[in-house]
């Protein structure tokens, strides 16, 4: 995503990557911003230490983060800007979060810090993005970790209570180990014959990250001989697939954090995954690069067969392709816009690359296990190319004072080399592309008679082009005339004074002292229309 780090975060919704496609931990979406000075001559409220709450959250600032520190020996702080969406559809789950802690231990607990109002704490701690979670611990405010998990009140409860205590059980003899695998649908085990060696603290440390999964430490030699092993091993033990999965560890390179995270998230994943809602945080949080979708209605017997070869062809690529079944007549109905589909398209068949969300499919559906992997080797290999969507221009399109563009008109009006063009790329659901819509209808009226001076727009969620990629909305581009196929992303304020100095001066702003707007007016939303996981607001 631009500005650093897709359906619903994974998320990467879109619809594949809004709803509930979010990517997790995707990267942040947003433009530079400089929030609004305060009048010089309004009193500064005067703040105690008191630890104050609302609903359950710490309400923290620079006068009292020191005292919450030394209270709580894990402090989990949100900093937030009070107009920041994502961190409005936070706000619920995070409260969910710290009723779920509170409920366990008093060593743990949440707090947030309005890091608009506090930008001494904000510079502190380098807030870039919004929301932004860091864990403090043991009072120690020079160090914090950047949080990592999920972005549901589960997930956050859980990400913070993996580092309250041992992340991992102990299991003493084979009874316990076996009623701790088989009360668990999945269930990571690793044996060690030295529970202080490097390889058990990495291990530890997977263990407090990869919170999905249930985890559990075995020394004693009758355990190693109950299992079947004879040196240091990962087990995943899961009730599908194949059952067992073993990750033996490396007697030189001993146990990599990184690779042992990939593996527990790539194989405590089904080979081919339903898409649900309960399914869509698994489903990105593994963060496997490519997708291969099978759209069916799962109410009809013959559409429901073809899971089999489907499934078939899914073990070539584990770990590099996640194959994933979208039930057009169920949850999987609100992707369909984003690839252009309808409940009657079923069934049929369509790859996604993550990073740019471009899709593929083939000429004719074809089902076997053999076409299917055929069809994914040929995508993977660059020997197809993607299929974009375009929606059909409106009669007026070119009529309007702002030019409505679809993918099937963009290369005639954006790269006309007498004309220079500015397009906003948007998403219908956007609330930013909404709030400034009034000035970009305002700009079109200022130059509808300019002979070389086009202003237009995109619906990005309808239309897709082949060498642009529309990672965050809205976006505005800029192609200038002249030969060369120029483009120039505009990246600050967004008025339509601003908008005619940079059209005025050829497509730069004039030099001048940085523009101060309100926050919301430069804010950029992420392909997500609920707020994926991963997607935040920069400053």
């Amino acid at each position: 995503m631009r500005g650093g780090a897709v359906l619903c975060g994974l998320l990467l919704s879109l619809a594949w990557l809004g709803p509930a496609w979010g990517a997790e931990g995707g990267e942040e979406d947003g433009e530079v911003v400089v929030a609004e000075e305060e009048e010089e001559d309004e009193e500064d409220e005067v703040l105690s230490d008191e630890l104050e709450e609302e609903d359950g959250v710490l309400v923290l600032h620079e006068h009292n983060f020191e005292r919450a520190l030394r209270e709580h020996r894990l402090l989990l702080v949100e900093f937030y800007a009070p107009w920041c969406g994502h961190c409005r559809r936070l706000a619920p789950e995070f409260a969910r979060a710290a009723a779920l802690l509170r409920n366990g231990s008093e060593s743990a607990r949440l707090g947030k810090v309005d890091a608009v109002a506090q930008t001494a704490l904000s510079a502190e701690f380098h807030i870039e993005a919004f929301p932004t979670l860091k864990l403090f611990r043991d009072g120690n405010r020079t160090h914090p970790v950047a949080y990592s998990g999920r972005m549901d009140a589960e997930g956050m409860a859980l990400w913070v209570q993996r580092r309250a205590g041992p992340s991992a059980t102990l299991l003493h003899d084979a009874d316990t180990a076996a009623a701790f695998v088989s009360a668990r649908d999945i269930a990571a085990v690793g044996f060690f014959k030295d529970l202080r060696g490097e390889a058990a603290r990495a291990f530890y440390e997977v263990a407090a990250e990869v919170v999905d999964v249930a985890f559990g430490v075995a020394e004693a030699d009758e355990l190693f001989e109950a299992y079947g092993l004879s040196a240091d091993t990962v087990c995943l033990f899961k009730k599908f697939d194949e059952g067992r999965t073993d990750f033996p560890v490396d007697p030189e390179q001993g146990l990599d954090v990184a690779k042992l995270t990939r593996l527990l998230r790539v194989h405590s994943l089904q080979l081919v995954m339903d898409f649900s809602n309960e399914t869509s945080s698994q489903i990105f949080g593994a963060k496997i690069p490519h997708h291969m979708l099978l759209f069916l209605n799962t109410s009809v017997a013959e559409q429901q067969a073809l899971r089999d070869e489907f499934r078939v062809a899914a073990g070539t690529f584990r770990g590099e392709v996640l194959f994933v079944v979208v039930d057009v007549d169920g949850y999987g109905a609100t992707v369909l816009p984003f690839f252009g589909l309808k409940p009657s398209d079923a069934p049929t068949l369509r790859f996604i690359k993550m990073e740019n969300n471009r899709k593929y499919r083939m000429e004719e559906d074809a089902f076997s296990a053999t076409a299917v992997r055929d069809f994914v080797r040929a995508v993977l290999d660059g020997k197809v190319k993607p299929q974009l969507l375009s929606a059909e221009p409106p009669e007026d399109w070119d009529t309007r004072p702002v030019k409505v563009l679809v993918g099937k008109t963009f290369e005639q009006v954006a790269f006309d080399e007498t004309k220079n063009v500015f397009v906003k790329f948007y998403a219908p659901w956007c609330t930013h592309c909404q709030e400034m819509a009034a000035a970009w209808e305002e700009l079109g009226e200022r130059y509808k008679d300019h002979e070389d001076i086009v202003i237009a727009e995109m619906d990005a969620t309808a239309n897709e082009l082949e060498n642009i990629t529309i990672s965050g909305y809205p976006t505005l581009h800029y192609f200038p005339a002249g030969p060369g196929r120029k483009m120039v992303e505009y990246r600050s304020a967004r008025d339509v004074e601003t908008f005619s100095k940079f059209l005025e001066n050829g497509g730069k702003l004039p030099e001048e002292p940085p523009t101060v707007s309100k926050a919301p007016e430069n804010s950029t939303e992420s392909p997500s229309p609920s707020g994926a996981a991963e997607a935040r607001e920069e400053l």
